[in-house]
Formats: C-alpha cells, structure tokens, sequence
C-alpha cells in the first residue's frame, strides 16, 4: 500500500479537496486558475493517458509532479526537475502576531510578489486551498507563506517567499512555523516540496524540523500531434 504522500494531489482531489476536482476517466486536476497540479491513478494505462490529452487540450502542457514511470508512445517531457519531499518532525510551530491572514483582495498584490520572487505557481485563484499568511511593511506585502496540496491527515506548505528588500529578517522562516501551528491546530501533519538543487532551503527546513521524506522529480509533459484521445 502507498503512502497518501506518495501522491499528494490524487489524495487531495479525492479527499479534503474534492469540490476542487475536474475529472476524465480516472484523471483529476485542480481547475487550471487553482493550481497546475493534476493527478494520475497510481498505474496509469492507455485510457488514463488519453484522457489526460483530451483534458488538457491538444498540444497543451501537462505538469506530471511526481510521476516516475515511463510516459507512453506520442508523448514527450518538456521539463524535468529534481525535487524532495519534507516532513514535519519536531518542528517549534507557533502563531506569529505580525502575520495577517491574506484573502481574495490580496491576490494581486501575492501575484507581482510572487512574480518577483518565484516560489512556485500561484494562481489567481490558489488562495482558495486553504490559509495564507503574509507580512507588511509600510503597508506592502513583503512576505508570503500558505496552504496548498491537502491529502488527508496532511498540508501541505507552499508559496514560500520574501521580497528581496527583507531578506535576512527570518520573515519566511516566522510564516512557515506560523502556517505550521495552524495546520497542527486542526490535527495535521505540515509537509512540503522544494527542488532537489535548493539546498539553501533544505537546510533551513530540516533546521526549523522538516525531515527528508522522500525524493520526487518535477515534470511536464505534452502529447505529439496526433496522438488519440
């Protein structure tokens, strides 16, 4: 038996996260504003991989986080990364009086951040996953951290940035122990993602008390012209 961690977004879009759900077949994705995840079942075979095409749309690119077999005839990667999966394992979580719970009128200002800092893909709808917090400064959003994939028992944390101008304060570091709590308020494990190559990173999370889970590979693919759906 796998671990739900081991597929995060199928998880996600068949447990807290269903009314997310777009599906084909046994394909499910998050709405394409939401998030690019989208999940596969655990062996996809022909029909999977077809209506997977039909879903995204011809020639379209398809994010493939954590896939690890082979893809099929008429398909090719257009991106491929290394990334690590880390767990909670003693993390100090707890709430932090700066942070301010951002909501749907904050989105533009998340969006420029995030443009200028490149945590990750945040949509302009992602803010619906779950809670994001930031941090201002002369009134400016200067620093961001959130909820994002969310298989049972476990959230995930995401978007973590800074504008470059506060950087070396530990405000991403105040926003991921915050998130933490509240994900440990409601009885859940905080677990994220960040590229293999990120070692900066990877050795701030495992000294807050993230563990190494896992090792994942971040890809995209599409489907050749002319492949069936």
């Amino acid at each position: 038996m796998s671990h739900v961690l081991d597929h995060p977004a199928l998880h996600s879009l068949t447990g807290p996260h269903a009314r997310f759900a777009e599906r084909r077949g046994r394909v499910l994705r998050y709405p394409v504003d939401v998030s690019p995840w989208l999940a596969l079942p655990e062996e996809p075979d022909a029909r999977d991989w077809a209506d997977l095409a039909a879903l995204a749309g011809p020639g379209a690119e398809v994010p493939l986080p954590g896939y690890r077999g082979d893809l099929p005839a008429g398909w090719e990667i257009t991106f491929q990364v290394e990334g690590v999966q880390l767990v909670d394992d003693g993390l100090d979580a707890a709430p932090d009086d700066e942070a301010v719970r951002l909501g749907a009128a904050d989105v533009p200002e998340i969006l420029d951040l995030v443009a200028r800092t490149q945590p990750g893909p945040f949509l302009p709808r992602t803010i619906e996953l779950g809670t994001y917090l930031g941090i201002r400064r002369e009134g400016a959003l200067v620093a961001l951290a959130g909820e994002r994939l969310h298989p049972p028992g476990y959230t995930e944390i995401s978007a973590v940035c800074t504008d470059p101008a506060y950087r070396g304060q530990g405000l991403a570091t105040r926003l991921v122990l915050a998130v933490a709590h509240g994900i440990r308020e409601r009885g859940e494990v905080p677990f994220l993602h960040t590229g293999a190559g990120n070692t900066n990173a990877i050795r701030l999370y495992e000294s807050l008390g993230f563990t190494l889970r896992r090792r994942t590979a971040f890809l995209a693919a599409r489907p050749l012209e002319g492949v069936p759906v």
